[in-house]
């Protein structure tokens, strides 16, 4: 975490710390960052604090015996139970033969012929990594395994909104936004929003409120999830079924590394998403304290930044989406350029150890461009096989100057810095916690 990255999620956690939770997780960070003066890898969705330890030897799971071929792992909670009356849903068709071509197939770990060993430390139950120009996988794990998206799946509700809506289009945030489970990232009754803003709040801040005021205007939630169904069926995302648009777990929602990949990639056809994907931060409308007068501004707009953090730590990242939820666990899905050449990285049911997830997905991105090009073990679909309101060209990547992130990272923090970080970091925990009003919900 940059000096940066900490005083813009400082000024988020000041708006959105309702609960013990968030204090002590910010307490946690200034801690960290005042003592070690760096870094702190942490994920925005992940639950464990990022001190945690563990005595248990971390072991990657096995796949070899195609333990999710037909559907993700058993749920831990009671999220996917279907409303009374509603059916359980049947596992999706298998695809013979598989799509992406036979080695998509295996389920363990899938590598071209003579090459070199894959980096250490990857607790991602499925990955893949695939060249986002020419569709080109170049080495993957159970990459047609059926595991739960989490928020990744917005990648889809965002290529079916940013193809449907006037974005210029103010909408007025409601009770039901507000009330959204999960991750929010601050709607407010009465508040005014152009679908413009919306979609920032989805891609980069992940908003679950956002989500659902999108899917308010593509029909609701049900017309929503019909509508990325259907595209994710056109782009033969075979292993994908959405329950929600937001991400939160649902009946029947699965998808795949493979599946991310290729969603990922339509998304990257729009302009607008590349470079949202791209944005660190960005200001973000308030709303008024009094929802029948929409002049009252008693609460007042604050910035929102991009919760990816290999956007901040990795060169030549263009950007990506991340999840979590308990039965899903950590996802992620995200590219990154070098040499003119852009990889994709997607990682389904991991952890947070040994290392972060965005850290595991810079570790498998290196190991990708490590690898010649031309290195093919399978392939997404064809560009001309895509809905026809995709476009043929994916979207320009953006500018390769890093100096924002170089800036960034070369702030010097010394030791009187440290000491009033944490001395600054124990102040705003005990007004937290004293203002604390709420209980909120693990991140998702």
């Amino acid at each position: 975490m940059k000096i940066r990255d900490f005083r813009l999620r400082t000024a988020l956690c000041l708006r959105t710390a309702l609960c013990l939770r968030t204090a002590l997780c910010l307490g946690s960070a200034l801690t960290a960052l005042a003592v070690t003066g760096g870094a702190i890898a942490a994920s925005s969705h992940a639950v464990p604090p990022s001190g945690s330890t563990t005595t248990t030897p971390f072991t990657t799971p096995n796949t070899d015996g195609c333990p999710q071929k037909t559907k993700p792992p058993a749920p831990i909670d009671a999220s996917e139970v279907p409303a009374p009356g509603q059916p359980t849903p049947s596992p999706l068709p298998v695809p013979v033969p598989p799509v992406g071509g036979t080695r998509m197939g295996e389920c363990g770990v899938v590598l071209p012929k003579g090459a070199p060993q894959l980096p250490q430390d990857i607790s991602a139950t499925a990955w893949m990594v695939s060249d986002l120009d020419t569709g080109e996988v170049l080495a993957a794990k159970d990459p047609h395994g059926r595991y739960r998206p989490a928020s990744t799946i917005k990648v889809l509700l965002a290529t079916v909104a940013l193809r449907t809506l006037d974005l210029d289009k103010t909408v007025t945030g409601t009770q039901a936004d507000a009330d959204m489970d999960g991750t929010r990232v601050g709607i407010g009754p009465g508040g005014r929003y152009t679908n413009r803003q919306l979609m920032q709040a989805l891609i980069m801040a992940s908003g679950n409120d956002a989500a659902h005021a999108i899917a308010a205007q593509l029909g609701g939630d049900e017309a929503a999830v019909a509508k990325m169904n259907e595209l994710a069926k056109s782009l033969y995302a075979l292993d994908t079924r959405t329950a929600t648009p937001s991400g939160l777990d649902g009946p029947g929602m699965s998808s795949s590394a493979y599946d991310l990949s290729v969603l990922f990639r339509e998304a990257m056809t729009i302009p607008l998403f590349a470079e949202l994907i791209h944005t660190e931060e960005v200001n973000f409308p308030g709303y008024p304290e009094d929802p029948k007068d929409p002049d009252d501004k008693d609460r007042p707009g604050f910035p929102i930044g991009n919760d990816n953090h290999l956007l901040y730590n990795y060169d030549g990242a263009i950007g990506g989406k991340t999840g979590y939820t308990d039965d899903a666990r950590q996802t992620f899905v995200a590219a990154a350029q070098r040499n003119g050449r852009r990889l994709v990285v997607t990682l389904l049911k991991a952890d947070v150890r040994p290392i972060r997830p965005w850290e595991q997905a810079a570790r498998l991105l290196d190991y990708g461009f490590a690898l010649p090009q031309g290195t093919e073990i399978g392939k997404l679909p064809a560009a001309d096989t895509k809905s026809p309101k995709s476009t043929a060209a994916l979207a320009a990547p953006p500018s390769q100057d890093t100096g924002q992130h170089a800036e960034a990272a070369s702030e010097p923090t010394g030791s009187s810095g440290k000491t009033l970080l944490l001395v600054g970091g124990v102040a705003v925990v005990l007004v937290l916690l004293v203002g604390a009003r709420r209980t909120s919900r693990p991140r998702r």
